[in-house]
């Protein structure tokens, strides 16, 4: 996988159905799932956007809401803790930020609770989770408005 864009609005397309964008002036990371989802691009996707010491502490807003299918055995308790693992590991233990998930149907929903629950219970983590129905009401929650442009 190659590093992900540098500039604000830089759009980068990894090899994995995840979209990302970096806005560095919001101190945003904005990803957008599409298609199916596996536990392999997950743990791909956090380990090359979570990895750049130029996003650490800055907040993360993920769409989930285009996922087709998410592939089994991926959406296990198992690979939930091992990636709010991975991804607590990854945080600035000095900066508390905020990390929203947009999920609509209620299986994907529910695997975003279940991976906030693992992070928050991870000593190492240090960015709140939290999981919404809508972009707009993500954004509200992260800090920005409902309407403030969002184009990965």
């Amino acid at each position: 996988m190659s590093a992900g864009p540098d500039h604000p609005g830089q759009t980068r397309r990894t090899d994995v159905p995840i979209t990302y964008q970096i806005d560095h002036e919001r101190k945003l990371v904005h990803a957008v799932i599409t298609g199916t989802l596996t536990r392999d691009d997950t743990f791909a996707y956090q380990k090359e956007v979570w990895s750049r010491a130029d996003v650490r502490g800055y907040q993360q807003l993920i769409d989930a809401s285009a996922i087709d299918h998410i592939d089994i055995p991926f959406p296990s308790s198992q690979s939930m803790r091992e990636l709010a693992g991975l991804a607590a590991t990854m945080d600035d233990p000095n900066v508390k930020s905020r990390f929203a998930i947009v999920a609509v149907s209620a299986f994907t929903y529910g695997l975003a609770r279940m991976y906030a629950t693992y992070r928050a219970l991870d000593p190492r983590s240090t960015k709140e989770v939290a999981v919404f129905r809508s972009v707009d009401d993500a954004m509200v929650w992260l800090g920005f408005g409902p309407s403030d442009p969002l184009t990965p």
